[in-house]
C-alpha cells in the first residue's frame, strides 16, 4: 500500500521511514541553470541542462529516478520554456518513470525547490494528488546523514492516465481580463525584487504585470532550504489580495509554483500558474509592464 500524504510538503526524515515502500516513487527534478552575458544586448543568458551528471555522479535518493523537465515535462514545441506539456505527453513521461494513479509521488531537486514544486504543480494539475515535495531537497537530505546511491536509475515504466483538472492554469488572455478589471484574481509574482521592479531582467522587456504584489520565491525558503513556517508563511503571503482566484507566475512558471506551493501548505483555495509567465507576456509589445520599458 502506498504512503499516505498529509501535507504537500514531507521532511527527509518521513521519506527515510518510508522508502521501499510499494507504489512510492521518488522523483529528482533538478534542472541547471547557466546564467551569462549576451555580447550584443548586454542581457542575461540562460542556458538549462538535466542534472544528470550530478545524479549519477554525486548521488541520489536511494532508488530516485530523474524527470527531464526540459523535453518529457515541457512541450518543446511552444516556443517558450518550460511549457506544460498535453495530458499525453505528461501521462506518457510519468508513466515512463514508473509513476501509476496508485503512486505516491515524492519530488525533490538539488538546487533550490522550483524544480520540484513545478514538478509537484504538474502532477497536481493532471490530477493526481499523491504528490509532495521533499521539504528543503537534497541539501537536507545530505545535512541529515540519510543515505544515497550513485549511478544511473533505470526506470520500471507503469502506465498513468492523466486528467486536466481546470482552473489549475491561465492564460495570457485571463490575465489581460484581470489587467482590464473584468476579471477578479490576485496576481503574485514570484520572480526576484530586481525582476519584479524592472532593474534586471532575462527577458526582452523588464518589469511585471499591473496590480501585481510580489512574493519572491526565495523568500519563502528558509536558510536551510526548507519551506519557512507558520507564522513567518503566512506573514510572507500577507500581501496577497484575498481575492476569488490567485494567480502566480514568474518569468516562465518554474519560481511560480514555489508560491503556489506554499500557498496550498496554507491551504489557499483556488490557485493557478500563468503558464506562458511573464515570456509570453512581453512578447506582446502591448502588453502594459510596471514600471514601461526603458
Amino acid at each position: 500500500m502506498a504512503p499516505v500524504l498529509t501535507s504537500p510538503v514531507v521532511s527527509a526524515q518521513w521519506l527515510a521511514d518510508h522508502l521501499g515502500a510499494d507504489d512510492l516513487t521518488v522523483v529528482d527534478a533538478t534542472v541547471l541553470v547557466d546564467l551569462g552575458l549576451d555580447g550584443d544586448t548586454g542581457r542575461t543568458s540562460v542556458a538549462y541542462a538535466t542534472g544528470r551528471d550530478g545524479f549519477e555522479r554525486d548521488g541520489h535518493v536511494p532508488g530516485a529516478v530523474l524527470a527531464d523537465l526540459l523535453v518529457d515535462f515541457s512541450d518543446p514545441g511552444s516556443g517558450l520554456p518550460f511549457t506544460r506539456p498535453g495530458v499525453e505527453r505528461f501521462q506518457a513521461a510519468a508513466a515512463a518513470l514508473g509513476v501509476s494513479n496508485d503512486s505516491t509521488v515524492v519530488v525533490y531537486d538539488t538546487v533550490d525547490g522550483r524544480w520540484a514544486s513545478r514538478l509537484w504543480w504538474l502532477f497536481r494539475a493532471y490530477g493526481h494528488d499523491a504528490v509532495a515535495v521533499l521539504d528543503g531537497g537534497w541539501s537536507q537530505w545530505l545535512a541529515q546523514g540519510k543515505p544515497y546511491d550513485l549511478g544511473d536509475v533505470l526506470p520500471t515504466p507503469a502506465r498513468f492516465v492523466a486528467t486536466e483538472r481546470p482552473g489549475h492554469w491561465v492564460d495570457k488572455a485571463f490575465v489581460e481580463s484581470v489587467v482590464a478589471g473584468d476579471e477578479r484574481a490576485a496576481l503574485v509574482s514570484g520572480s526576484p525584487p530586481d525582476e519584479f521592479d524592472g532593474s534586471s531582467s532575462p527577458l526582452a522587456r523588464a518589469g511585471h504585470i499591473p496590480g501585481s504584489v510580489n512574493v519572491p520565491a526565495e523568500t519563502l525558503m528558509a536558510d536551510d532550504g526548507t519551506l519557512v513556517r507558520d507564522p513567518v508563511l503566512r506573514d510572507r503571503l500577507a500581501v496577497v489580495p484575498d481575492e476569488p482566484r490567485t494567480v502566480v507566475y514568474c518569468a516562465s512558471g518554474v519560481s511560480a509554483s514555489v508560491d503556489a506551493l506554499a500557498l496550498a501548505v496554507l491551504g489557499r483555495p483556488h490557485v493557478s500558474v500563468y503558464d506562458g509567465s511573464l515570456a509570453e507576456w512581453v512578447a506582446d509589445p502591448a502588453a502594459p509592464l510596471v514600471p514601461a520599458a526603458a
